[in-house]
């Protein structure tokens, strides 16, 4: 790279700031707002924390740093330009980004490529480890909500916040920004703070981001009264369920002529049968009883809702013990089951042998599903960098 093209990288990454506070060695807070543009929202939030850390200027350790997503986009108030700059975060699509010549790049793409320079330079930089949180907004109400790759390390971390956490979005979702952390090892989540333009959901990003300034000990624990925040989580979440796991994508096109249901918001719970949408194929129906996740109320996107599974605490429990045995090693043992070949955190199942709760033992034990290779499903597992544990 020149000396030119540095500086003026260096100009981008600058731009896109919204701010940092602290330094030092200990953890790094990441957070990004706004990579969709019509959700303002996390920027706002924090602006608000980076404000009053300015102000009140606690003891701590460590580093937190905050980024606007989609800048182009932010400033139209548009979701994006030209494409969808939470997807395309998988390394060969990544690769695909970065040696596109310069002059048939989208707006999303250049966005990307500056963000990309600046995680890499927080990562670079860093003195502890890192966890990165992606901060969004739905076009639904409902309970705020955590979306995360499935390691102990993000369970644990995810729990803490106090908000309930969906699994099994990176399954149906390919390329979203969580991605490019969890190839990396990195702690990662994004939350859902609430209904676009909401007040509440600028409330709820900045409550969890306090949580979790103190609880990595950014912010000394006493600096600031997290009482206030855990009150307006509580009552945000009210009883939705502590996790849930997606079961059903309904992936929608422009042709499709997707309309939603009225009425519905995160969480909301239906039975058999109960009408969600209409399309050009007439009623959509809930196949069993479950909860909905992102009812599709804008015209933007290509997921018209989700349908997810409430998971029970003995569940919970089994798969951080089984995990901590490390028992994932013993699956290519069983009949049907074997490692990918130069894809160490890869297994390939071949449902014609292996019948019986492939899905529900791979989950388990942290291979989600990825895809069908041929007649073989292929299940992943995400690393975790060891200093996550300190978090």
């Amino acid at each position: 790279m020149s000396d030119v093209d540095a500086g003026r990288r260096s100009d981008e990454i600058a731009g896109r700031e919204i701010g940092r506070w602290g330094k030092g060695p200990g953890p790094t807070l990441l957070v990004t707002g706004g990579v969709h543009g019509n959700e303002p929202a996390g920027v706002r939030a924090a602006e608000r924390v980076l404000a009053a850390l300015g102000e009140r200027s606690p003891a701590g350790r460590g580093c937190f740093v905050a980024l606007r997503g989609n800048c182009a986009a932010l400033a139209a108030g548009r979701r994006f330009l030209a494409r969808d700059l939470n997807r395309g975060w998988d390394a060969a699509s990544v690769a695909g980004t970065r040696a596109r010549p310069a002059s048939e790049r989208s707006p999303e793409d250049l966005e990307q490529l500056a963000l990309l320079d600046a995680f890499e330079a927080v990562d670079g930089r860093r003195q502890g480890p890192l966890l990165y949180v992606d901060l969004h907004t739905s076009s639904a109400a409902g309970s705020p909500f955590l979306c995360l790759a499935d390691t102990v390390d993000n369970r644990r971390l995810g729990l803490s916040t106090g908000v309930p956490i969906i699994l099994g979005i990176e399954e149906t979702i390919a390329g979203a920004s969580l991605e490019w952390f969890a190839d990396h090892g990195i702690a990662a989540f994004a939350v859902e703070g609430g209904q676009h333009e909401s007040p509440d959901a600028v409330d709820n990003h900045e409550a969890v981001r306090w949580g979790l300034l103190v609880r990595l000990g950014i912010v000394e624990r006493g600096a600031v009264d997290l009482r206030p925040h855990r009150e307006r989580l509580r009552r945000a979440v009210g009883d939705a369920p502590a996790i849930v796991e997606i079961t059903h994508r309904q992936q929608i096109g422009p042709e499709d002529r997707f309309r939603m249901a009225p009425g519905f918001v995160n969480f909301s719970p239906v039975e058999k049968g109960h009408v969600l949408a209409r399309d050009r194929t007439g009623e959509l129906r809930a196949p069993a009883r479950c909860h909905v996740m992102l009812p599709l109320y804008q015209e933007l996107g290509d997921d018209g809702y989700f349908l997810a599974r409430r998971v029970s605490g003995f569940w919970l429990w089994l798969a951080r013990v089984l995990r901590g045995c490390r028992l994932g090693g013993l699956l290519p043992l069983m009949p049907g089951i074997r490692r990918a070949e130069g894809e160490p955190d890869t297994l390939l199942a071949d449902p014609r042998v292996a019948r019986w709760f492939v899905v529900e033992v791979f989950h388990l034990l942290g291979f989600r599903k990825e895809s069908r290779r041929g007649a073989l499903l292929a299940f992943s597992r995400r690393r975790s960098r060891a200093d996550n544990s300190e978090l």
